[in-house]
């Protein structure tokens, strides 16, 4: 495979001297990383769990802290030449604590389903029951799928949302806490659009006598930019990525109060995990110390803007927008009443280079698709350029050959990484 070198956007590593010296290495493996920058850079990014990290987190998770074994926690590895790497992940804890009001921090989960294991490990025991949003109404594998740890290892019991609105039915999540009386309580989900009512949840997990997990992989960077409600006051454990919204590297974080500190590091080492990925967690500290800045509380808030702009640009076009809207940076639709099910229209829209998800319909038949708008407003893209990305939507769907240029002149328009 041979990929053309003349892309209009592309990280400035790629024009550094290291990579010349890979494209002069290895220059197949020189294509396939420069071939994935062309795909970022020619089309929209509608994913709702991606985004576009700034050159910076990319110069730390390619730096010389990968080189680095690092098992244990700062001042207490089990390797020497450590000083370096501790002052990295000190650096990581103090900038998430700070950014997010928490007594206590985690950085080493490799990902989002690492620290919810390690959550999981802390406060349960194999056999406990855990009340968690059911797969079908967009509740996450770890949170009881049966292919997963989470479903072989605890007793998960499924709540849902009203058949009607979209909405979390919680006179239902209180009546099966009632009934089973769970050891935990997991709000958070992959694919709704509207923030849970965290004190709810607190109020049912009291009575219940349950630990309380949010589950903030998505809406964890909306909480950074202060356009979000945070977990924090309420939670015993908030589990998140830092990656998606935030827009950091691909990893998670844990964040807790001081009496379950030493539960939940125990939990993520030696437990569940051993050696840190040093140059993740010094990347993970360049993007919260980026999240911390007027410029991050300015961009999630034009997130949730353009995810309603695109939300009513899609119903205006005939889709069945989910929950009848969204106050994320996440748009769930049915594109039924275009005559096609979420897997065709996927397709379609790839095909017309726009990338995005399927999602579950609750109580419907097939499945939808799940968009977001994290990685275009990272590009600067505002209410006008939803309005017609919703247009090309519709366009595709139908199979107009002209999308594709059209989506090309948009993204060149709007770069990932100028130059």
């Amino acid at each position: 495979m041979s990929v053309t070198p003349e892309v209009r956007s592309v990280p400035a590593v790629y024009d550094s001297p290291s990579f010349e010296a890979l494209r002069r290495q290895d220059p197949q493996a020189a294509d396939i990383l420069y071939g994935e920058a062309q795909r970022q850079a020619t089309a929209l990014q509608l994913i709702a769990a991606e985004n576009f990290t700034s050159p910076a987190v990319l110069a730390a998770l390619g730096s010389p802290l990968a080189n680095k074994y690092a098992e244990g926690y700062p001042g207490a590895r089990h390797h020497g030449g450590c000083e370096f790497v501790d002052a990295a992940e000190r650096l990581a804890v103090e900038r998430a604590m700070a950014l997010f009001g928490a007594e206590h921090a985690n950085v080493q989960p490799h990902s989002g389903s690492s620290a919810v294991l390690a959550a999981y490990a802390a406060l349960l025991r194999p056999g406990d029951t855990v009340l968690a949003m059911g797969l079908p109404y967009g509740g996450h594998l770890t949170h009881g799928s049966r292919a997963n740890f989470s479903g072989r290892w605890f007793d998960f019991v499924a709540y849902g949302v009203d058949a009607e609105t979209g909405l979390i039915d919680y006179d239902q999540v209180r009546h099966l806490a009632r009934q089973h009386r769970p050891k935990a309580i997991v709000c958070g989900s992959i694919s709704y659009p509207r923030h849970p009512d965290y004190a709810a949840f607190r109020e049912i997990a009291d009575e219940a006598g349950a630990y309380l997990i949010a589950d903030a992989a998505h809406p964890i960077g909306l909480v950074a930019g202060g356009a979000a409600p945070s977990p924090l006051p309420y939670a015993d454990v908030v589990c998140a990525t830092t990656h998606k919204v935030l827009r950091g590297p691909r990893g998670g974080m844990i964040l807790c109060g001081a009496e379950l500190a030493d539960r939940i590091d125990r939990a993520v080492f030696p437990f569940t995990q051993s050696g840190a990925q040093m140059h993740t967690i010094a990347a993970k500290a360049v993007a919260f110390g980026e999240a911390a800045t007027p410029a991050y509380r300015a961009y999630t808030h034009q997130v949730i803007a353009n995810a309603r702009a695109l939300a009513d640009g899609l119903a205006a076009e005939g889709f069945a927008v989910l929950t009848g809207g969204t106050d994320t940076h996440i748009v769930g639709a049915d594109p039924a009443a275009l005559g096609v099910d979420g897997r065709t229209a996927r397709g379609r829209l790839a095909a017309a280079g726009m990338v995005l998800d399927t999602c579950a319909l609750p109580y419907g038949d097939g499945r939808g698709i799940r968009l977001g708008t994290a990685a275009v407003t990272t590009q600067g893209m505002g209410r006008p350029e939803m309005a017609r990305i919703a247009s090309l939507f519709a366009q595709a769907i139908q199979e107009d050959g002209r999308v594709l240029d059209q989506v090309r002149e948009l993204t060149g328009s709007f770069p990932p990484y100028p130059r």
